[in-house]
């Protein structure tokens, strides 16, 4: 039988300049996430809607949430299978589609995480990890787009 787990956040628009949503242009699209008992993240649009660049945005947290996700799974996986894993960064990319409506949405993610192994003889089994993942990474079984990725791997 399956277990429900929650998670909780307080979402806070932090945008208002005075006059609310009055005009369109006249608030910030700035707001941060609390979770309890974790620091505040400062959150903005995506610049391409009115948003300020330095700072996250949805698409930023989802496509991180995808790739933390991924290396998680991915290192507890390698170390069942005695693969000794010495560093993982990953540069993910996320293709989104706006429609002439404003909508928009994910057409899909490509993970591209370097990976340093203690010895490049296990480079295969290392590799093979990726595919096992999306049986258990709860952000990748939850996202209705595809999700691939493309690893390098190196010596350490």
């Amino acid at each position: 039988m399956a277990k429900e787990h929650d998670y909780t956040c307080t979402i806070e628009w932090t945008g208002n300049r005075g006059e609310g949503t009055k005009t369109y242009k006249g608030y910030d699209r700035t707001w941060d996430i609390a979770t309890p008992g974790k620091p505040v993240i400062h959150c903005s649009n995506d610049p391409l809607l009115g948003g300020d660049p330095g700072l996250p945005n949805p698409e930023d947290l989802l496509i991180s949430a995808l790739s933390a996700c991924h290396m998680l799974w991915y290192l507890h996986l390698a170390s069942r299978e005695k693969i000794v894993v010495q560093s993982y960064t990953d540069t993910p990319l996320g293709t989104g589609e706006t429609e002439p409506s404003g909508t928009g949405r994910f057409l899909r993610a490509v993970l591209r995480p370097h990976i340093v192994l203690a010895d490049i003889a296990d480079r295969d089994r290392a590799d093979a990890i990726h595919h096992e993942i999306h049986q258990y990474c709860f952000i990748a079984r939850s996202v209705n787009f595809p999700v691939t990725y493309e690893a390098t791997y190196s010596a350490a």
